[in-house]
């Protein structure tokens, strides 16, 4: 039943597309798949009103990307990826934005685009800039211009600089808070995607901010919410996210203002699997000043729009390494994905194919190394407690009346042995974090798109699967990997002593239906770590197994532990409890026996 939830994730079929870079820039056209949102939530329009001028397209364009601005608002109507390409449609470019309105659209208060109309836009001689002029009917002249960046910079193939300059030629002061720059559109790039990969994020007073597209839904404590809006006394950035792009509006000098965003909802092409998706748009509020009459003022801006590769962002500056959204797991992920970049450097050379499998596999062996001690530590422990379980058993139909003095007893048979009952515990509380910090960076790791593996596995950033099953109208994926790794799970939980009641012991039988539900419909790559780790404790276990039997030899007596001390404490306090309640010597039954006043002296 748990799987079946994940049966209607399944891949539709591509449909081809165009290949070149440049040839799509030149074809891109006003997306007509943007559609109001749910019931209950403020349609939003994503596309402004078609201007009376006519649509001028122009590039930037760097080694990695091609950013396509638009006369339109003067703005980024989309930015293609040129390293990058869509789920099932291997000759088309990633496109961010291209489902709403252009980044960087001056918006009105009622967050609509401005009536500003610009021109078509001068490109410079050396192709870096693209200058825009545009009037509104109120007189007020505003100048954008688009400028790549050093090419030295971290991250440059995806940055451009903004300069918007505003012009006040009417003859009353004019308030910039009465505008935004859009943000754009962060909208799935396949149906695959889940609603909680799609966010909205800024960065304000020092603190990163994010909520994803779930938020607007509400659930059982909340309503639905048609909008959203916060001010931020220092804003740094704002943006929208995918699972694997973000778009960022960064400000070159934070200023007060706020952040706004929007839940819409978006038809996938028949490429990215055809279904309605939930989107989110957004934008950031210009600074609360006023421009006087014949006035200009300048504001400046940065604007990322390229893929979250976890080790660029953090080398880039403004802090943008939080858009990866790792959360409390960021101390597990983030050296994760450090040494896994690491170790795929070290594979590239040697097999360029599968080089990412690679270092997903030894990335796994370095992990379960690291912790062997632990692990072989847990397995004489288990060991050990297999061999007193007679004693436990013993001790259980002695004491089966007594919980307390059972829990006393038993605690003097783990000093007697020198067992620990929670080490052969340890090893899988350690495995958690790492494994949800594994399971959060492979959630946004870019790096895996497309990187095959094995010879059924062509995408580690997707589920393997080999095929679908069309039964009684149900899509049914049959993926390997996750197969696998149940079986490998319950064949190291066979070769682990069994130790615990047989209550625990069933608890533990569910473990490999807990992952497999997990793995089956979630990127590759954790199915091939878990499995990995899976057969490297296999290895392990079967290693420790021929090794001698630890010998369970009695300790000679000592000072009683603290565990020992508070059961025999709470033993007689329980004992102080019954004699209280059936009565003592010199007192009526459940009344304490009260002591003879001594006889006066006078004096």
């Amino acid at each position: 039943m748990l799987l079946a939830l994940n049966f209607y994730f399944t891949p539709k079929p591509p449909v081809p597309a165009p290949a070149a870079a440049s040839e799509q820039a030149a074809a891109v056209q006003p997306d007509p798949a943007v559609t109001a949102p749910s019931a209950g939530l403020e349609v939003v329009p994503l596309v402004p009103p078609a201007p009376v001028v006519e649509e001028k397209l122009l590039q930037l364009e760097t080694g990695k990307a091609v950013f396509v601005l638009t006369n339109h608002g003067a703005a980024v109507k989309e930015t293609l990826l040129k390293d990058e390409h869509e789920i099932g449609a291997p000759d088309k470019l990633v496109a961010i934005n291209n489902k709403g309105i252009a980044v960087a659209t001056l918006l009105d208060a009622s967050n609509a685009a401005s009536d500003i109309r610009f021109d078509d836009g001068t490109k410079s001689p050396d192709g870096r800039s693209v200058v825009y002029v545009g009037q509104a009917p109120s007189g007020l002249k505003v100048i954008k211009t688009f400028s790549l960046v050093d090419p030295k910079l971290v991250g440059s193939d995806y940055l451009l600089d903004l300069n918007l300059a505003i012009e006040n030629a009417t003859p009353a002061p004019v308030s910039l808070n009465n505008w935004s720059l859009a943000l754009g559109t962060a909208a799935p790039l396949y149906e695959l995607e889940t609603p909680n990969w799609t966010s909205f994020f800024w960065r304000g007073n020092g603190e990163y901010t994010f909520e994803d597209a779930t938020f607007f839904k509400g659930g059982m404590f909340s309503s639905d919410k048609a909008s959203f809006e916060t001010p931020i006394e220092s804003a740094e950035y704002a943006g929208v996210a995918n699972q694997f792009f973000a778009t960022v509006v960064r400000t070159k000098e934070p200023y007060k203002g706020t952040m706004w965003a929007r839940p819409v909802e978006v038809n996938l092409p028949t490429y990215e699997g055809g279904l309605s998706r939930p989107a989110v748009r957004g934008g950031i509020g210009l600074p609360p000043v006023d421009v006087a009459a014949g006035e200009q003022r300048s504001l400046a801006y940065q604007i990322f729009m390229g893929p979250k590769k976890n080790q660029m962002l953090r080398d880039m500056d403004g802090n943008l390494g939080d858009i990866m959204n790792y959360g409390v797991f960021g101390i597990v992920s983030n050296p994760l994905n450090w040494l896994l970049n690491k170790l795929h450097g070290w594979f590239d050379p040697i097999s360029p194919k599968w080089s990412w499998g690679f270092a997903v596999v030894a990335l796994t062996i370095v992990i379960r190394t690291l912790i062997w001690p632990l692990h072989a530590k847990s397995t004489r422990t288990m060991k050990r407690m297999s061999k007193i379980q007679p004693e436990q058993k013993a001790l259980k139909e002695k004491y089966k009346d007594d919980p307390a003095r059972l829990n006393q007893e038993t605690m003097k048979l783990y000093k007697k042995y020198s067992v620990n009952p929670l080490g052969g515990c340890l090893p899988m509380f350690l495995q958690i974090p790492i494994f949800f910090g594994f399971y959060r960076m492979l959630q946004y790791a870019v790096e895996l798109r497309h990187q095959e593996f094995l010879w059924w596995v062509n995408d580690l950033s997707q589920p393997d699967t080999i095929h679908t099953f069309d039964i009684m109208g149900w899509s049914i994926p049959f993926n390997l990997l996750p197969i696998l790794m149940g079986i490998t799970m319950v064949i190291q939980m066979r070769m682990t002593p069994q130790t615990g009641d047989a209550m625990q012991r069933r608890i533990m039988m569910f473990m490999p239906i807990i992952f497999l539900y997990f793995c089956y419909s979630f990127a590759s790559a954790l199915a091939l770590y878990w499995t990995t780790q899976n057969i490297f404790s296999i290895g392990q276990t079967w290693l420790m197994n021929k090794m001698p039997e630890p010998e369970l030899k009695p300790r000679k007596a000592g000072k009683k532990s603290w565990v020992e001390k508070l059961s025999e404490r709470q033993s007689e306090m329980k004992k102080a409890q019954e004699n209280r309640s059936s009565g003592g010597s010199g007192g009526t039954a459940g009344t304490p026996t009260k002591k003879k006043r001594p006889p006066r002296t006078g004096g």
